[in-house]
C-alpha cells in the first residue's frame, strides 16, 4: 500500500510552522493514543502514521529532504530519519516520540538509551509489545514488584531459533546477493534519486533457508509466554510507562527481541482521591467534636494518624497532613494529604436527645449569622466552589 503524504496525515499545508505542525500532531495523538482506544488497532495505526509524519516534518532537515525526493528522501538508507529510517517504525517508537515531546512520562528512558533525543533502532528485530498494569494508589505510594505473565514469540527450541533444520544450513539470498538491502535507482526532473530499502526475500537476513526446522516454519520463533517481574518505583501516575528490554517478541532468524513497554494505570480509590502527589479524603466528624475540637483518628496510605480538629471548624474546611500523600518521582519528598471535614448529622434522636438540641437551638451560639453576600462568599471559598 503507498504511503499517505505526510502534510495530508496531519492535515497542514506545507508553508505551516513548526508550532503549527506540533499542533496538528498533538490533535491527532490524543484522539488516537492507545490508552483512549484500548484494542482498537486502526486507531494504533493511526497513531503510529501520525507520529512517523510528525517526525519528519518538525525536523527542518527531514522535512527538506521529503520535500524534494518525497519519501524516498526519508526512507531507510537515506540518510535521514531519526528512526534511521521509517521502515519498522513500531508502536514503542511512537510512543517514544510522543512521551519525549509531550509529557516525558517514560520513567526510566534514560536508563535505557532512548531519552531525549530520539530512539535506538536495530536490524532484524522482534517487535515491541505493550501491557498495562493496574496499580493501588497503596502501590503506588509505596512502590511495588510486579509478576506478570506476558503472551510473546519466543525462541524456537527444536532449532535454537535458527529456522533451519537439522543437518541443513543457510544460503546467500539470490535476490540482494547476500547484504540484505535492495537498491533502486529512478531519475527525476530533481535528479537520479537512489533508494535503499530492506529486502523482501530474506527481510534483512542476506540468507535463506533451504529446509525450515518443521517446528517454527522457519522463522526461528514460536507462540509462547514468560513471567517477568516488573520493578514499580514509588510516586507514578496513569500513563508513565516502563521500558523493559529484550521481553518483547522474539526477532525471526535470531535476531535481537523487541522490547516490553508496560504502561501505568491507577485504580479508583475507595476512600482518596490524587491530586498531582497530594491526596484528598473526606472525614466525617460528630457536630460535638466540630464544635469543642479534639483529635480523631484519620486513615492515610501509610496507615492510621491523628489529627487535631480546631474548635469551631465549619463543614467543608481543609484540613492539611504534611507528607502524608504520594511520593515525588523525580525528587525528594513527597506531597500532602487534605482532609475535608464533613459534620455528621444524625437521622434519628431519642426524646431525651431531642430536649437536649432544642435546649441548645434557643441559645444565641447556635442562631446561624445573617446570610449576607459575604457570608455566602466565604462559605464557598471554605467549599472550594
Amino acid at each position: 500500500m503507498a504511503k499517505r503524504d505526510y502534510y495530508e496525515i496531519l492535515g497542514v499545508d506545507r508553508g505551516s510552522g513548526e508550532d503549527q505542525v506540533k499542533s496538528a500532531y498533538r490533535k491527532l495523538a490524543m484522539k488516537y493514543h492507545p490508552d483512549r482506544n484500548p484494542g482498537d488497532k486502526e486507531a494504533e495505526e493511526k497513531f503510529k502514521e501520525a507520529t512517523e509524519a510528525y517526525e519528519v516534518l518538525k525536523d527542518p532537515q527531514k522535512r527538506q529532504a521529503y520535500d524534494q525526493f518525497g519519501h524516498a528522501g526519508v526512507g531507510q538508507g537515506a540518510g535521514f530519519g531519526g528512526f534511521g529510517g521509517f521502515e519498522g517504525f513500531d508502536l514503542g517508537d511512537a510512543l517514544r516520540a510522543f512521551m519525549r515531546d509531550f509529557g516525558g512520562s517514560s520513567i526510566f528512558d534514560d536508563f535505557f538509551g532512548v531519552g531525549g533525543g530520539g530512539t535506538r533502532r536495530r536490524r532484524n528485530r522482534g517487535e515491541d509489545l505493550r501491557i498495562r498494569i493496574k496499580l493501588t494508589l497503596e502501590e503506588i505510594t509505596h512502590g511495588v514488584e510486579k509478576s506478570v505473565k506476558v503472551k510473546r514469540l519466543v525462541g524456537c527450541d527444536t532449532c535454537g531459533g535458527s529456522g533451519v533444520a537439522a543437518g541443513s544450513s543457510r544460503k546467500p539470498c539470490p535476490q540482494c546477493k547476500g547484504s540484505g538491502q535492495v537498491r533502486t535507482i529512478s531519475r527525476t526532473f530533481l535528479g537520479t534519486v537512489q533508494q535503499v530499502t530492506t529486502c523482501n526475500m530474506c527481510r534483512g537476513t542476506g540468507e535463506i533457508i533451504a529446509d525450515p526446522c518443521k517446528t517454527c516454519r522457519g522463522e526461528g520463533r514460536v507462540r509462547g509466554s514468560s513471567q517477568i517481574t516488573i520493578h514499580v518505583p514509588a510516586g507514578v501516575s496513569s500513563g508513565n510507562y516502563m521500558t523493559i528490554e529484550n521481553k518483547g517478541n522474539a526477532a525471526p532468524n535470531q535476531g535481537e527481541p523487541g522490547d516490553l513497554i508496560a504502561v501505568f494505570e491507577e485504580s479508583e480509590h475507595e476512600f482518596f482521591t490524587r491530586h498531582g502527589d497530594h491526596v484528598l479524603c473526606e472525614l466525617p466528624i460528630s457536630f460535638t467534636t466540630a464544635a469543642l475540637g479534639g483529635t480523631v483518628t484519620v486513615p492515610t496510605l501509610n496507615g492510621n494518624a491523628k489529627i487535631r480538629i480546631p474548635a469551631g471548624t465549619q463543614p467543608g474546611k481543609t484540613l492539611k497532613m504534611r507528607g502524608q500523600g504520594i511520593p515525588h518521582l523525580h525528587s525528594t519528598g513527597r506531597g500532602d494529604q487534605l482532609v475535608r471535614i464533613a459534620v455528621w448529622v444524625p437521622t434519628k434522636l431519642s426524646d431525651e436527645d431531642k430536649k437536649l438540641v432544642e435546649k441548645l437551638a434557643a441559645s444565641e451560639s447556635f442562631t446561624p449569622p445573617k446570610a449576607g453576600k459575604s457570608f455566602f462568599e466565604k462559605l464557598r471559598e471554605t467549599l472550594g466552589v
